[in-house]
């Protein structure tokens, strides 16, 4: 029997969504203001500095500063090769575990995720050691290595959850019929499991392209990201605000286009397979 919605219930939910919704929004506005202003306005208290003079000057300063669209291309190099490395890697790893399981499949897939629960101060230090030995430190080499291994655990996670809800018979099907099993991955499954695919792929892109432990850590200036940018207006002397904010919107805005006109695609794909 299906519940009814009384009027004033559906006025409380609207009411509890547009809280949380300018809740979670009030920070990112609060940014945006804050980056047309200048130092002296962005301490001042929220009223003065709403009510202030509006300028461009901390962007101006940011890009005579510093060198955006450098960090830019590192982030997006970083962001997709990372994201690309774990697909490659996570599909045939998923579908093994979701077709051709084994009685430590589960365990595996506990002991990945238990991994997202480490620390990461906890390996810095080795795997500081490892990079300088390799000589992949402060390169986009070492970074997506290194942000494709983190993410791994969610990718395989993910995939295996949608792969779980593809018949097997499909495949069973396809072998009957001489596919080998690159034919089968490439061919079959991976185009049944697009929606599923492309979620796990934007939700990873969105983790590394915010990604800031390791990316602080581990480069200096050649291989730094939008996160290392962002972080440079942040000194012993203390933080600039405005500036901050400037290179925050900066940074931020690239992830947030994609996010807006990717949206659909990426709820669709989280949300696959939950109703059977």
């Amino acid at each position: 029997m299906a519940r009814t919605v009384t009027p004033q219930k559906k006025i409380l939910n609207t009411a509890l969504s547009w809280t949380l919704a300018i809740i979670i929004f009030f920070p990112i506005f609060w940014i945006l203001v804050l980056s047309f202003k200048t130092e002296g306005d962005a301490i001042r208290t929220p009223i003065e500095v709403l009510t202030s003079t509006w300028t461009l000057e901390s962007y101006s300063i940011v890009q005579e500063r510093s060198d955006y669209l450098k960090h830019f291309t590192n982030s997006i190099i970083i962001a997709l090769g990372s994201t690309v490395l774990g697909i490659i890697i996570g599909v045939p790893a998923a579908w093994s575990m979701a077709f051709v399981p084994s009685k430590r499949t589960r365990g595996i897939l506990m002991w990945m995720l238990s991994t997202k629960m480490l620390p990461a101060v906890g390996v810095l230090y080795p795997i500081y050691l490892i990079f300088i030995e390799l000589g992949i430190l402060d390169s986009r080499t070492g970074l997506v290595v290194i942000l494709m291994l983190m993410n791994l655990p969610i990718i395989i996670w993910m995939l295996y959850t949608y792969f779980r809800e593809i018949p097997a018979e499909i495949l069973e099907a396809a072998r009957m019929d001489g596919a080998s099993l690159t034919s089968e991955i490439l061919y079959v499954l991976t185009p049944m499991a697009v929606p599923g695919i492309a979620s796990t792929l934007l939700l990873n892109i969105i983790l590394a392209w915010n990604e800031a432990f390791w990316t602080l850590n581990l480069t200096a200036a050649k291989a730094a990201p939008l996160t290392a940018f962002i972080a440079s207006y942040s000194s012993p002397e203390g933080l600039f605000f405005a500036k901050l904010s400037a290179a925050s919107v900066m940074a931020i805005t690239p992830i947030l286009i994609m996010g807006w006109f990717s949206q659909k695609q990426l709820v669709r794909g989280l949300t696959f397979g939950a109703v059977k």
